[in-house]
């Protein structure tokens, strides 16, 4: 059946695509600065590679027979000698899809084709605004895929012969090679242009372990870094729930169609990515994130009575291993054990040793967006007064309970301004995890900061107003002792929220009037008039004054 929808499902795809209209020609800009574009967790196409023939197939994201195929290709074990997590599967190999600029292996889906959610296809609606200022794909414009199971960081190895300490082994050290690939092939298909990067979420863990691991390569091809949303110390509450309860990409009857939280779950406990997400374990945070635990204790009596534990991140791994010690999963009818993986912690805190000692090189700029007005998992809590947790192996049938702070949905506002690098601004936007990179003000803050376009003098990007003169008129003129100034100047003010002068049609006008005495009974008074008049983009403003001055007769 399966098979049988997914054959329907390409030709309605390939019917729609040759009964789409002809685009006009898209403008080019080729005085533009290359952009190179990084996705977070999940932002990456995967291909299974199969061993005995080559043929490739998607397996992330997809959506026919997406849990099928998550078990059977994407399922993954850890392997400490290699800090890699390889897939169960021992006939086919993921990887990344190439193709000329990058921007396939990131923009996950067509929306054109109304397949899926919109909230997985990441980056489609900036490579669709950015077009429209003059970049180019393959030119301007490039996407850096990768394989977001994998930790965001290398290790080095150190090996005795005859008593002495040779040279180190970097393990895991793919990734890093391939950015520093793709900096260099942009940088000389660009003429010698510095790129611009702009990552999202985990991306900006991994261009931030590149920028520590290869300071030189990154000072060499990088001119400026936007990191948007991104956990630079981690996002403890929803990693915490991820590793006990699972997660889903996508929310409501659209679940059925993808992936189970579950499914999910026993991916993401074996990859490093997930547990580096845990957060730096020597952060200050202002308000410590806990997991929290209705429990039933006894006294020394014998009687129970239920109390609320609260365990800060050192001691919650232990009952994150209590609770996943009997983790297992069923591959090809085999019960294999998935508990709480301390290989993997070790290897996340080595990571965040890197993050803590990255320095910014002084010819880079550094911009940071962060995510607001959300409430955003801090805290995590399981079990209730009514109801506690009695067994810890059950905690994964209890619903988390969280106790929430300012951000995005996902990452804490604390920890996406914690980037602990020499910002050359910090800019809170409104919106969701994912859906910030579909933001309008998002959108304007980039182009300004990467001068895409004609530089507007006007913008501010901190409040994000763009406020233009439009008239400017004044005369002045004096006849027997009496002085008198008129004045009338408009403005243009663009904003994003024009609900606070735009919910009616009317115009708002306010005015006010100074009068003052002066010695030798001369006399000065001044009336002003304010009219705002709301349209649906913008604000027209209007200033009408009257200055008279008398002098003493």
């Amino acid at each position: 059946m399966a098979i049988l929808l997914g054959e329907i499902l390409q030709t309605m795809e390939l019917w729609l695509k040759l009964m789409k209209k002809p685009q006009p020609e898209a403008y080019v800009n080729p005085n533009l600065d290359p952009v190179l574009l990084v996705p977070g967790v999940g932002g990456s196409i995967l291909h299974a590679v199969s061993d005995a023939d080559g043929s490739q197939e998607r397996v992330w994201v997809r959506f026919l027979s997406a849990e099928y195929k998550l078990k059977t290709k994407l399922w993954s074990r850890y392997d400490p000698s290699t800090g890699k997590t390889e897939s169960m599967d021992p006939n086919s190999t993921i990887m990344i899809p190439e193709d000329r600029h990058g921007l396939y292996a990131i923009d996950i889906l067509d929306p054109d084709l109304m397949i899926g959610s919109e909230g997985v296809y990441y980056f489609h609606d900036m490579i669709v605004e950015m077009r429209k200022w003059g970049f180019e794909e393959g030119k301007t414009l490039f996407g850096f895929g990768y394989d977001f199971r994998q930790s965001n960081s290398v290790s080095f190895d150190y090996w005795f012969t005859g008593g002495l300490i040779s040279h180190p082994r970097i393990r895991l050290q793919e990734t890093i090679d391939r950015l520093a690939a793709k900096l260099e092939a942009i940088y000389n298909a660009a003429g010698g242009k510095k790129i611009n990067i702009i990552s999202h979420s985990m991306g900006g863990l991994l261009v931030k372990c590149f920028m520590c691991l290869q300071s030189d390569i990154f000072e060499k091809y990088v001119k400026n870094w936007v990191a948007i949303t991104a956990p630079f110390q981690g996002a403890p509450g929803s990693t915490n729930a991820t590793l006990l309860n699972g997660m889903s990409f996508v929310d409501g009857w659209e679940q059925n169609l993808f992936i189970s939280k579950w499914s999910m779950h026993q991916l993401l406990i074996e990859c490093p990515s997930v547990y580096e997400l845990r957060g730096c374990p020597n952060f200050h945070w202002q308000h410590v994130p806990v997991l929290e635990l209705w429990r039933e204790r006894h006294d020394s009596e014998g009687k129970s009575h239920v109390v609320l534990e609260s365990y800060p991140p050192c001691d919650s791994i232990e009952i994150l291993k209590q609770a996943l010690v009997n983790n297992t999963v069923n591959y090809d009818g085999e019960d294999i054990p998935l508990p709480f993986n301390l290989d993997i912690l070790n290897w996340a805190n080595k990571t965040w040793e890197i993050l803590s000692s990255a320095k910014l090189p002084s010819q880079v700029k550094f911009y940071n967006i962060y995510g607001t007005n959300l409430e955003t998992p801090h805290s995590v809590c399981f079990g209730s007064g009514d109801k506690p947790v009695t067994d810890l192996q059950k905690l994964c049938y209890f619903q988390a309970k969280y106790v929430f702070v300012d951000g995005d949905g996902t990452v804490p506002i604390e920890s996406a301004k914690a980037d602990g690098l020499n910002a050359e601004a910090r800019v809170g936007v409104p919106g969701e995890h994912r859906g910030i990179l579909r933001e309008p003000h998002v959108f304007r803050l980039i182009k300004h900061w990467l001068k895409a376009g004609v530089p507007d003098p006007f913008y501010n990007p901190l409040n994000d107003f763009v406020i233009l003169p439009t008239a400017f008129e004044i005369e002045r003129y004096k006849e027997k002792g009496v002085e008198v100034a008129s004045l009338k100047e408009e403005w243009e003010i663009i904003s994003k929220d024009q609900d606070d002068l735009s919910n009616n049609t009317a115009d708002k006008m306010c005015s006010i009037s100074v009068s003052h005495e002066g010695a030798n009974q001369s006399y000065s008074e001044a009336h002003a008039t304010l009219v705002i008049h709301p349209g649906t983009d913008s604000k027209h403003v209007q200033l009408n004054a009257l200055a008279v001055s008398v002098d003493a007769l």
